[in-house]
């Protein structure tokens, strides 16, 4: 089995259903008592915001760097960013580290692609939403069609992540709101909705509307259980 270097913290409520989802996986995969082998680096995302939001990528991508390194040094065999915002600087972050770096969109995408459905809206951070990084590859790599909610319902989207969801506030009020705007989508013809920010699966489930949801959080943390005990990861 590979050991999982996890880089999370991003925020710390989304860290924990990758611990438990991996382990999971693994125990129902080998049974009995085993369980992953992890390494996980929690960052200060205090930190990692404030860079965010004043557009300091490149230092975004020094501090995960630094991070990733000092997971391969404590004996990880490949890397997890458990946040898709912060896939923004996969690459750099791959390339600090010396790790192949399992891409949350790719996952994703290769669950959507399974089931045979093209047309996605996704609901994300707005960086996610708004951005090429994230958006760009699932379209030039997986053949997906991406539709995103429109100006105010991302400002609405991203204020509630940052807001309530990262500070484990789970208000129904919010989640009502996130049905609306899912609905918007699914109002335009999208197959499916990705829930595409690591926090949102915090607020809803598959069953909530019509058509799936996909849930990258979980998508990402099985895909990395499956590569720890037999897969090769792909090249970022």
């Amino acid at each position: 089995m590979k050991t999982i270097g996890l880089l999370g913290g991003m925020s710390w409520e989304s860290t924990v259903p990758y611990y438990q989802t991996i382990n999971r996986v693994v125990s129902q995969r080998l049974g009995g008592l085993h369980s992953a082998r992890i390494i996980l680096y929690s960052v200060d995302f205090h930190d990692i915001e404030q860079r965010q939001h004043a557009g300091r990528w490149d230092e975004t991508a020094e501090l995960l760097g630094d991070a990733a390194h000092a997971l391969r040094r404590a004996g990880a065999d490949f890397l997890v960013l458990c946040t898709n915002t912060m896939h923004r600087v996969a690459p750099q972050i791959e390339v600090a580290a010396g790790l192949p770096l399992l891409h949350i969109a790719d996952t994703t995408a290769a669950r959507i692609r399974a089931l045979g459905l093209r047309r996605m809206g996704l609901m994300a951070t707005r960086f996610t939403m708004e951005q090429d990084f994230y958006r760009g590859r699932m379209e030039q790599r997986h053949g997906l069609d991406i539709v995103v909610p429109a100006q105010v319902e991302r400002a609405t989207t991203h204020r509630i992540i940052y807001e309530e969801l990262c500070l484990g506030r789970v208000l129904e009020p919010s989640r009502q709101e996130y049905l609306r705007i899912a609905q918007q989508l699914v109002d335009v013809g999208v197959e499916g909705v990705i829930l595409g920010c690591t926090e949102i699966g915090m607020l809803l489930r598959s069953g909530d509307l019509a058509v799936p949801f996909f849930d990258s959080t979980l998508i990402h943390a099985e895909a990395a259980a499956e590569f720890a005990l037999q897969g090769e990861v792909p090249a970022c």
